[in-house]
């Protein structure tokens, strides 16, 4: 597998994203290629003396997309960026997946129209693993879509759901639909149809509205929300998790300080259990292709492990499974089209 990586993504590129792709490449199969996208001088000055021993390719890429920079405007203007690049090769079938800890707009914009969507798909979501003391849940979309029509909102249910069952290894998982309540009434029109496309679909293991507290206690494996909202409850979740364990370090030191060392390795296992680093990325579901988003703060550790998360979904062949389950429900839609 060939396998595309932005090096220069993210709050910490190029040095973690180059350090990830180098601790992937003494693990990856021997048919498998890293390709580094970004300023060759860059990437070459990062890169160990027996590079040409790795199974590792760098193409010159000289444009950076800054994180806050418009997605299209930067796109239009920078097309030899890693990410224009990255994409374009991707559409070629030059790669066969892409990462990036990119600006995660220009990411959207760069995959959807070079790749296009697959076969059945209306719009492309986003899906976050987010590690809870239930498991795994994985919520989608978080960004790529923040205007949802009802049937966004039943693509992502069977996209995430086949995500989730194929790559995150749950059978069967349940679904629920982020409202403002459990009950069938509470929720905008969007949220109200998007019931009853998802209630009609025998293949989807829906257990109805959920609400945010709901992700974190076991109530569902997969969590479906237009973008905008699950943005939101994604960020919530990092700046709550962040400051917990902030506010615990700080009253256990206040306390008293030999106490706070004795729990130390306790609070870092906690941690590490429930770190998003450990699922590498989010994938974009519903492009014809395979492509990653990471987090901007992604370590070494993320990239590593994203890497891995690629060929897992590469192996399972889960775009071919999300279009062979579009084009064959039932369901349809409020103005009689079939989803």
């Amino acid at each position: 597998m060939r396998i595309g990586i932005d090096a220069m993504g993210g709050d910490y590129a190029p040095d973690e994203i180059i350090a990830g792709a180098i601790d992937a490449a003494a693990e990856i199969q021997d048919d498998d290629k890293l390709v580094l996208f970004g300023p060759r001088e860059v990437i070459e000055s990062k890169m160990p003396p027996d590079i040409a021993k790795m199974p590792v390719r760098i193409v010159d890429a000289p444009d950076i997309i800054a994180m806050d920079e418009s997605p299209i405007d930067s796109l239009r203007k920078k097309r030899k960026s890693s990410i224009a690049v990255m994409a374009k090769m991707a559409a070629k079938g030059e790669i066969d997946g892409v990462i990036s800890a990119g600006n995660t707009g220009a990411c959207v914009a760069a995959f959807q129209m070079r790749m296009r969507n697959l076969p059945g798909v209306n719009r492309p979501g986003i899906a976050v693993v987010f590690p809870t003391f239930g498991g795994p849940v994985t919520v989608c979309d978080v960004g790529a879509n923040i205007a949802c029509k009802p049937v966004n909102l039943y693509q992502y249910a069977a996209m995430a759901s086949t995500y989730c069952s194929k790559v995150i290894g749950i059978d069967n998982p349940t679904v629920g639909l982020m409202s403002i309540g459990s009950e069938d009434a509470k929720g905008n029109e969007v949220v109200k149809k998007a019931q009853e496309l998802l209630k009609s679909d025998p293949k989807i293991n829906f257990v109805g509205n959920i609400e945010g507290r709901d992700i974190f206690n076991g109530a569902c494996n997969v969590a479906v929300c237009e973008g905008f909202v699950g943005n939101v409850v994604l960020k919530l979740t990092e700046g709550l998790v962040d400051g917990l364990f902030k506010a615990i370090k700080q009253e256990l030191m206040q306390e008293q300080p030999e106490l706070a060392m004795k729990f130390k390795p306790v609070i870092q296992r906690i941690y590490s259990k429930y770190d998003y680093n450990e699922y590498g990325g989010a994938p974009l579901l519903g492009v014809n292709g395979l492509a990653l988003i990471c987090h901007g703060s992604s370590s070494r550790l993320t990239i590593r492990n994203a890497i891995f998360t690629v060929k897992k979904f590469y192996s399972e062949n889960i775009n071919d499974k999300i279009t062979d389950y579009l084009s064959e429900t039932s369901v349809r839609t409020t103005d009689g089209q079939e989803s």
